[in-house]
């Protein structure tokens, strides 16, 4: 897929949030972004240029990111009562670096 094609599928989610946003069921927002794009992209990828047990263990690594990405949830969810909204996502931005750390580094030594 071409560096255009990704940056324009790129600019339709982002236009889709914003219009989504905007309406009564503004929660919805929050679904656009988890919406397997990358996955999609990524196992495409890794299962035309790899083996299938290496698409496999790509596919349950993904699994296991999960776990950053609900940290990442639930410590905006915790800060955004408690600082500014910049300040909770920058938090959470570092939770979930820390948490993919964890991750990244418990998945190399098993």
């Amino acid at each position: 897929m071409g560096l255009l094609a990704k940056a324009l599928l790129g600019a339709v989610v982002v236009f889709l949030i914003g219009v989504v946003s905007r309406t009564r069921n503004y929660y919805l927002a929050g679904l656009v972004p988890l919406f397997p794009t990358f996955a999609l992209m990524s196992h495409y990828i890794v299962g035309t240029e790899r083996s299938v047990a290496e698409l496999k263990s790509t596919i349950v690594f993904g699994m296991w990111g999960l776990l950053p990405f609900f940290l990442y949830f639930a410590s905006l969810y915790f800060l955004v009562d408690r600082v500014k909204l910049a300040w909770a996502l920058c938090g959470s931005v570092v939770v979930w670096c820390a948490a993919a750390g964890v991750v990244v580094f418990a998945w190399q030594r098993a």
